[in-house]
């Protein structure tokens, strides 16, 4: 059996520093501690939605060393299919340079690595897996013209999420119009539509402009007021709440989302919309209550039955 969900997308690793202050221009700073954690917003994606108990797959591009290596072993862990990850020979795996300072700012510097040689030619020869997908979820974290492929090539087979971020101001149309569903959360809707500062009372103009600008269905992730949609047959944005928390990492809280909603679509497809949104906001709050990325999407047994019924 193909595997359900399908991501064509990025991996990235994350080496974080954290010190009293950002360091100045030529300044050096001594830090309290260091650490390695393997992210990137294609496998954050993957990783919730396995973790959940979906059948799933990554199409990605990691470079020739170690880390690739063990990040190969961390998707096997979870029984992600990796058959279509490629090594790149002679380039190093996408990194993230993050200073952390003790009152919460942060500098990061991203090095595409790898992720910038995922290759239409790489989705080619994931054809039939990408076709066979019930879900296919993409990002802009590696190149555009990839995603449009795997998009391209996986229409009509299955429902298509696309996740617009980072943030791309002038997207092409194409992309917008060929994905069933896509997905920002606030600051990329702000970038995308000029819409600012976006809160509850400006989320319609906001949607109604990635509807204008040819998406099928839009859905704006809200942090803690939860979420938005709204889509061309009933462009009148409904919100749907999360009950509150207090959060102690919000880092791959969006990744967590559209896992859940990726999962909620392929394995309960009678779901009406609004459901499936709620059922993956309640895994993205679950993540934020947990440090780290993958560290934090909760496994389907420490979730409550109910959400899977």
């Amino acid at each position: 059996m193909p595997p359900k969900i399908v991501v064509v997308g990025s991996c990235m690793i994350d080496f974080t520093c954290f010190s009293p202050c950002l360091p100045k221009p030529g300044e050096t700073i001594v830090g309290s501690s260091y650490e390695i954690k393997y992210g990137g917003k294609g496998a954050n994606q993957c990783m919730a939605a396995a973790k959940l108990g979906a059948s799933t797959a990554i199409v990605a591009s990691l470079g020739s060393d170690t880390y690739a290596q063990e990040y190969l072993k961390i998707f096997k862990k979870e029984n992600i299919d990796v058959s279509h990850v490629q090594i790149q020979e002679n380039q190093h795996s996408g990194i993230a340079h993050i200073t952390v300072s003790d009152n919460g700012e942060n500098s990061i510097v991203i090095v595409l690595g790898s992720n910038a040689f995922l290759s239409p030619k790489h989705v080619d020869s994931a054809t039939e897996m990408v076709k066979g997908a019930d879900v296919l979820l993409c990002q802009f974290e590696t190149p555009l013209e990839t995603t449009l492929h795997a998009l391209k090539l996986h229409k009509g087979h299955g429902i298509s999420i696309l996740n617009g971020a980072p943030a791309v101001e002038n997207v092409d149309s194409e992309l917008l119009e060929l994905c069933d569903i896509f997905c920002v959360n606030e600051t990329e809707a702000e970038v995308m539509t000029g819409v600012r500062p976006l809160g509850l009372s400006s989320v319609q103009v906001a949607i109604e402009k990635l509807l204008d600008k040819g998406c099928s269905t839009v859905i704006l992730t809200l942090g803690e007021l939860g979420a938005a949609y709204a889509s061309k047959e009933d462009r009148t944005a409904k919100i749907i709440p999360v009950p509150p928390v207090q959060p102690v990492d919000t880092t791959g809280a969006g990744d967590a989302f559209l896992g859940g909603l990726a999962y909620f679509k392929v394995y309960h497809p009678g779901l009406s919309m609004d459901e499936c949104i709620r059922r993956a906001c309640v895994v993205a709050t679950e993540s934020v209550l947990k440090l780290g990325t993958h560290a934090s999407f909760p496994p389907r047994s420490d979730l409550s039955p109910d959400l899977f019924i």
